[in-house]
């Protein structure tokens, strides 16, 4: 069943940038604006229309990593010993300009990544939240202070920055991503090399554009474009980068662990997800159907927290599918700057094909097809498909067990809350997943036996704030967090301190 189409007759006018007409742009090195060093150039088109050309970017190389390692190096020195208040205040005035900016820079998000302007607004506000967030921190960089066990001695803990940190960043938030990472390592006093997504470099070049203008010193930001191949290899194996945290699929988070571990590099990793939405039979079905629409069919299923399994009590499936398909057949594709569109394009091509490719593995395994199941050629010229719905879906299919990232969902039907949470858990990965009851004895059962690092009850799987963790359990991560104070802890390490104030040996627990 196809879902409701954007008019083709009446497409929405696509502009270009508001900021201005730049369409050639620079890796950021040293504080200066300067080509890739090869002169090779890449393009970044809009997947709504891949005609419409964003601009043109810097392919660059090994020899642009090294000279932006060593600006970061140089500036270390300086950055490190910058008051953490005052780094903060550089970070707060950050986030205002982007407070002022956020419509221009939502608008050119929906252009370069496709998300819909709504969903593009609250990429920008998740900046705005993760900047002032880490502002306040520079005065909250909390250590300990505890009792010696010897008389006339003083024991403490402080946070010490690592030094130059690689982050490599995906093209689905383009911009709340790298701020995750960016704002914690900045506070921390850290200096850092940027990689982002080759599908969605411009973001990231805005965001270090507010960061120049907001007074960041030369060196402390630097930014490089390019591939995984020439750019991310060897920032991870650059012997001054003390750390890479990395965001992206599990196949490549394993590849950036195997780099990393030769030099004993830090390496912080946030990878793939196969959420599952659980519906019991005393759940507020159409509050349900509400969240699996969103968790599943939000920035067109890329998300790694989006819900591409509904495991659903079997006394209220037939509800819940039958209401699913009516509302996804109401659902609107196109360019997302048309306030009717609901659901956008995929990012490219490569992602169309893996995502049909998904759905005809399924339709293959014996997965009933409800809704959608095609690439939509009506809703625009780009890679647009068709919000997807499958029914009777085992829980050892692949479509259940792999990650598609795409608008793809499957209903699990189950007969009871414990298999729910069995079939919940029974994948590689664990970062969000969500129940549907009204009975609190189940929802903090729930809440205690799902294997995920965000859990939900009466909420889908999107939605994280930036205050708390952002991570996952199993193949998703490897133990540290994005976002929240544990963000600090990537970021930084712990120096423990004594002043033996005695005027004699003392000799710890020998002296006790």
């Amino acid at each position: 069943m196809a879902a409701t189409q954007a008019n083709p007759q009446a497409p929405f006018e696509i502009k270009p940038s508001t900021f201005s007409g730049q369409t050639q742009f620079l890796n950021y090195i040293g504080g200066q604006w300067v080509p890739a060093k090869s002169g090779k150039t890449f393009q970044s088109l809009n997947p709504a229309d891949p005609s419409d050309v964003i601009g043109v970017f810097p392919a660059a190389g090994p020899d642009d990593v090294n000279a932006a390692v060593a600006a970061a190096k140089t500036a270390y020195e300086t950055w490190r010993l910058t008051p953490a208040p005052v780094r903060g205040e550089i970070l707060f005035r950050a986030g205002q300009i982007l407070i002022e900016r956020k419509e221009e820079l939502a608008r050119e998000m929906t252009r370069e990544m496709g998300k819909v302007l709504a969903e593009a607004r609250g990429d920008v506000q998740e900046v705005i939240d993760m900047t002032f967030y880490a502002a306040g921190e520079g005065r909250r960089l909390f250590g300990q202070t505890v009792p010696s066990e010897l008389q006339n001695k003083f024991a403490m803990s402080v946070r010490a920055p690592l030094g130059v940190v690689g982050l490599i960043t995906p093209w689905n938030f383009p911009m709340a991503i790298p701020s995750w990472k960016l704002m914690p390592a900045l506070i921390c006093g850290n200096t850092c090399v940027l990689k982002p997504a080759s599908d969605t470099p411009l973001l990231s070049h805005r965001l270090v554009e507010i960061l120049e203008e907001a007074g960041i010193p030369k060196g402390v930001v630097n930014l490089v474009y390019g591939s995984g191949r020439e750019v991310g290899e060897p920032l991870m194996a650059h012997k001054d980068v003390t750390l890479i945290s990395f965001t992206g699929s599990t196949d490549v988070g394993r590849r950036v662990n195997e780099a990393c571990a030769p030099t004993f590099k830090r390496v912080s990793l946030e990878m793939g997800g196969k959420n599952a939405i659980l519906i019991m039979d005393d759940a507020n079905l159409d509050l349900a159907v509400d969240g699996v629409l969103w968790g599943a069919f939000g920035t067109s299923g890329q998300r790694c927290t989006a819900a591409s399994r509904v495991i659903v009590h079997k006394a209220v499936h037939a509800q819940v599918r039958d209401k699913l398909v009516k509302r996804i057949g109401e659902l609107k594709l196109g360019y997302g700057l048309n306030p009717d569109v609901k659901v956008g394009p995929v990012i490219n091509e490569a992602s169309l094909k893996k995502i049909l490719e998904y759905i005809e593995i399924g339709k293959a395994e014996g997965a009933t097809l409800l809704a959608g199941g095609q690439r939509d050629t009506q809703a625009g010229p780009g890679w647009f498909v068709q919000p997807t719905l499958f029914d009777n879906v085992k829980s050892t299919m692949r479509v259940a067990q792999e990650e598609i990232f795409g608008p793809v969902t499957a209903l699990i039907p189950v007969n009871d809350f414990k298999e729910a949470i069995e079939v919940a858990n029974n994948i590689q990965f664990g970062l969000s997943t969500a129940i549907y009851t009204k009975n609190v004895n189940q929802a903090f059962t729930a809440l205690r036996d799902l294997e995920s690092g965000l859990c939900y009850v009466n909420a889908p799987t999107i939605g994280a704030e930036v205050h708390l963790p952002f991570g996952g359990m199993k193949d998703t991560g490897n133990g540290h967090r994005d976002a929240g104070s544990t963000s600090l802890d990537v970021f930084s390490e712990w120096k423990s301190l004594y002043v033996d104030y005695s005027d004699k040996l003392q000799r710890a627990q020998i002296d006790h």
